[in-house]
């Protein structure tokens, strides 16, 4: 049998989750990022009201997101969250990679925003280094980094499966096809 997920209805699955975040921790090292958060969809309506929660009781209480249009089809003006409107802006300047936090009492967050379609491996490794204190490195940097290790992640997984499939000894270590002649012969040889 086989299961489809629809991503474009992802409403239920943003009500029935938890918001996946990870944070720094609470150090004097401040860094470019305030940590994490993965939503399950690209619809901010549906997606905001989690994370706002998650965050009420740790960082008080959250008026204002703006985040950059590039990767939200639709930017709504406000989003109900607990009976009140938490208002959202957008700038094309903002890194597309990025969702910042406002609030009147506390100040400001800023998270790196990974996409819902994310592998759960790449996810955790970009959870993990966004929440690194001290971190000098920006979102579109963080995303720019897994780009390169996933596709190196491919390339080996490839590599792999090429050497599998050629029986492994007539490969070299670097993935090329050696071909029998390479092959040193065998000691009972009849040359």
């Amino acid at each position: 049998m086989t299961t489809t997920l629809d991503r474009t209805a992802p409403r239920d699955l943003a009500a029935e989750f938890p918001a996946r975040l990870s944070l720094t921790p609470r150090t004097t090292l401040r860094g470019q990022l305030d940590g994490a958060w993965w939503p399950y969809s690209r619809d901010l309506e549906a997606e905001l009201p989690p994370l706002a929660a998650a965050l009420e009781e740790s960082w008080g209480r959250i008026t204002r997101v703006t985040v950059n249009p590039t990767r939200w089809p639709v930017v709504p003006h406000t989003v109900p969250v607990g009976g009140r409107r938490l208002h959202v802006g957008w700038f094309t300047e903002q890194d597309p990679d990025k969702l910042i936090l406002l609030s009147y009492t506390v100040g400001r967050w800023d998270l790196l925003v990974i996409p819902p379609e994310t592998a759960p491996t790449a996810g955790a490794r970009l959870m993990a280094a966004a929440a690194v204190p001290g971190s000098v490195l920006t979102a579109g940097v963080l995303m720019a980094n897994e780009a390169v290790i996933g596709r190196g992640i491919r390339d080996a997984v490839r590599r792999e499966a090429t050497w599998e499939d050629e029986g492994g000894a007539c490969m070299s270590p670097f993935g090329d096809s050696m071909g029998p002649s390479a092959l040193p012969p065998p000691e009972n040889s009849w040359s």
